[in-house]
């Protein structure tokens, strides 16, 4: 019994929600005041629609209002452990799809790779940073259980647990936003060259 009048109670009170929902204010001799459209902005009036109001001022959607994707997967043979620049092939990638504004994810498909956002102007940084992730996970025999691979096979899982997986990156007027001395990485933290994956993902417009 105590079910069925709880489920009776929840049934009305849906129905009251949904009255005061549809209610529409008066605006004066009984008329009653248009119902706002959901998905539909108004125009602007510069021939594009615009966002909603939290956006920032400025920020409009595209002409259509419409979000499009494009994915591909970036192939690095790499020397052995270091690091490798991908922004230009990132570049080149964004070029081909066209799409000018959204977000980027770059995501890498291994365990003992990663990726990285760091200096790309005075290469000692990353040199600096590849002595650190040695001393951070230094390889020693009879240190880690995981040895399948050879005594550097689980300082890489660690080094690449310290680093990152996935990189988000926006994209503005068809380019990553980067920094001024900010480059896009794959770092290899194995001894021996490999052939490593990258997926991109962008959407926007």
């Amino acid at each position: 019994m105590r079910q069925y009048i709880d489920a009776a109670a929840q049934r009305q009170a849906r129905r009251h929600l949904s009255r005061n929902r549809t209610a529409r204010p008066s605006v004066g001799n009984g008329a009653k005041a248009p119902l706002p459209r959901r998905g539909n902005p108004q125009n602007s009036g510069s021939g594009k629609t615009a966002g909603p109001p939290y956006l920032k001022q400025g920020s409009t959607f595209g002409a259509q209002g419409r979000m499009r994707q494009a994915t591909h997967i970036l192939t690095i043979v790499t020397k052995g452990r270091g690091f490798v620049d991908i922004t230009d092939r990132i570049g080149s990638f964004l070029t081909e799809t066209g799409i000018k504004t959204g977000i980027l994810t770059v995501f890498c498909r291994h365990t003992s790779a990663s990726l990285l956002i760091q200096e790309n102007a005075d290469p000692a940084v990353l040199a600096d940073l590849q002595a650190w992730l040695e001393r951070a996970a230094p390889e020693e025999r009879d240190r880690y259980r995981h040895e399948a691979e050879g005594p550097d096979d689980m300082p890489s899982h660690i080094r690449a647990a310290l680093t990152a997986t996935s990189l988000a990156i926006p994209v503005l007027g068809g380019g990553v936003a980067l920094g001024t001395w900010q480059g896009v990485y794959l770092v290899e933290h194995r001894r021996n060259p490999h052939r490593r994956e990258v997926v991109l993902h962008l959407i926007g417009d």
